[in-house]
């Protein structure tokens, strides 16, 4: 199968796991999932050298799904993974493709958590397992027979558990499978450690490896900035205020993202457009003749749309979402920097995509350099600077041509001509805020990026787990409710792992989603409080870290 077969659908997977990746927004295969899914969908074994990034979880998490049967309330896969953050990475992906296969339920069984929810999950026949070798290892001390139904087994980031030292907890669980199970092998490297694995539990792999050809791209400038997932729009707008550029390409990798920020970035003023795999040809083609001429000055485009797009007075390049893979980096940031003009790049780099920039800078040879957010005295004179210039041209004949007005007006209404002059740069600037202390006031919630070292030292005692759980909420806000899940950060809950299940099964926008906080034992989401009982009731067979979300509405007495 190439790349020019037709996305997804070429695979000709079940129809309900295909839904599922197009309601994602994800438009087309990545190379090691071209490559992949048709050898895992086969039953073959697989040794497949990737590295992190490059799209390897759906590589095997599609086709796997695509082989299990929901009728049978068993372990019929089981995915190791190296930490727990990991597991619980691949097991929201599952959940994600396996949304409209009603009876197909994932469990995420690492160290950390409570080991009776977890046997008691793979009891009841959850039918797809991501864990760490550890946890796993505990697990089958207690009941040895809990992998005897597993018939797809894969390594994810092999090299990676065997850093970690799991060596012996992967003999122990090879072990406890069926000898007739498939296995799948992902690494980013082959070292002989990880071939002597191959050698005594694959059959006959199949080798399928992604040459990195990536090269740098030294005239474009490159920085990145680290975001949370969830303040990525906030941090386009600050970085918008300072950036002194001509035209700009976004690139995010859902359809639904290139809606939403052009429509964001159009609310605040700037001429953006949308550019996807649902554009019309025509359509298109007016996009980018717009943003030749100037008509346009932001494009939010996917890795698929934007082929062949090449618009010199392109200067700037915004990696708003982290790419899949190193070469796809380069291709985004290659759109500036044409024909021998300096460009820059600007990538914004959630926690848990750290290691992505690594890989990136690794395979470039180049150092992207880390950036931050723009202070209220950057954006002041920024904002300043732009009214200078357009109003310095203007002011050369302005006396000559304006002057009997102004004379006029300021007798006409009373005022001094500064007075008069304030005026008409209130109206011009449409009640901008040009004071250090407005910007402060309106400044977007901004995510605090400063390493540990230079943030200020908690005073006082920090309260123990009681105080943290006894707290009171914060006062809530006018049109929101508050409402409690009994999922916790002991669950392996962080807040962002919340809102990304309710904007996902919700329908939500980001700002209609108030603050989230994640208390031990449980966690409080502030939701708006016209149509709650109707969001409640859609969001009721929502699943979290392989457990059921069950919000309620959460009554203060």
């Amino acid at each position: 199968m190439t790349q020019e077969t037709g996305g997804f659908a070429a695979f000709n997977l079940n129809p309900n796991i295909l839904a599922a990746v197009i309601a994602t927004g994800y438009e087309e295969p990545s190379a090691i999932q071209y490559q992949s899914i048709p050898i895992i969908m086969a039953g073959q074994d697989m040794i497949g050298q990737a590295q992190t990034g490059t799209g390897k979880t759906a590589a095997f998490a599609l086709p796997i799904l695509h082989c299990i049967d929901p009728a049978k309330r068993e372990p019929q896969a089981l995915i190791l993974a190296p930490t727990r953050e990991l597991a619980l990475q691949v097991a929201t992906a599952f959940e994600t493709y396996a949304k409209q296969m009603p009876g197909v339920t994932v469990v995420a069984v690492y160290g950390g958590a409570p080991m009776g929810p977890q046997l008691k999950a793979i009891r009841n026949g959850a039918q797809i397992v991501v864990a760490t070798p550890g946890r796993l290892c505990d697990h089958l001390r207690r009941d040895e027979k809990v992998l005897s139904t597993v018939n797809h087994l894969v390594l994810d980031e092999a090299d990676e558990m065997l850093k970690l030292g799991f060596m012996d907890d992967l003999e122990v669980i090879f072990k406890a499978l069926p000898a007739t199970r498939q296995t799948v092998l992902f690494s980013a490297t082959l070292p002989q450690s990880i071939r002597a694995i191959a050698e005594r539990h694959l059959r006959d792999p199949q080798h399928v490896k992604i040459q990195t050809k990536t090269q740098t791209v030294t005239a474009i400038e490159q920085a990145h900035l680290l975001v949370h997932a969830d303040q990525k729009t906030s941090a386009v707008l600050s970085l918008l205020e300072v950036e002194d550029f001509d035209a700009l390409i976004m690139f995010v990798r859902t359809k639904q993202a290139t809606l939403d920020l052009a429509s964001a970035l159009e609310a605040k003023g700037y001429k953006a457009a949308a550019l996807n795999g649902d554009i019309a040809q025509n359509q298109r083609e007016r996009v980018i003749e717009s943003l030749k001429d100037g008509r346009l000055d932001i494009v939010v485009a996917t890795d698929v749309a934007a082929r062949g797009l090449d618009v010199p007075r392109i200067t700037h390049v915004f990696n708003v979402d982290m790419p899949y893979d190193p070469e796809s980096y380069v291709h985004r940031i290659g759109r500036t920097g044409r024909a021998g003009r300096e460009g820059r790049a600007l990538l914004l780099v959630t926690p848990r995509e750290r290691r992505m920039l690594q890989v990136i800078e690794r395979v470039t040879g180049q150092k992207v350099a880390e950036v931050r957010l723009p202070d209220a005295q950057a954006v002041l004179d920024a904002r300043i600077k732009k009214l200078t210039n357009s109003l310095s041209p203007l002011v050369a004949d302005a006396e000559s041509t304006h002057g009997d007005l102004l004379d006029r007006l300021t007798a006409d209404i009373g005022c001094t001509p500064r007075a008069l002059a304030a005026a008409l740069l209130r109206k011009a600037t449409n009640g901008q805020a040009l004071t250090l202390a407005a910007i402060e006031k309106d400044r977007p919630l901004v995510p605090n990026n400063a390493p540990r070292g230079d943030r200020p030292e908690r005073t006082g005692d920090r309260p123990d787990r009681g105080d943290r759980e006894r707290r009171a909420p914060v006062p809530l806000a006018e049109g929101r409710a508050r409402c409690r899940t009994a999922l916790g950060a002991r669950d392996g809950i962080a807040a962002k792992n919340l809102l990304g299940a309710i904007l996902n099964e919700g329908g939500l926008a980001r700002e209609a989603i108030g603050r989230i906080q994640v208390r031990d034992s449980f966690s409080l989401v502030e939701l708006p409080e016209d149509g709650l009982e109707k969001l409640l009731t859609k969001l009721k067979d929502t699943r979290v870290a392989g457990k059921q979300l069950k919000l309620r509405r959460y009554r203060e007495d």
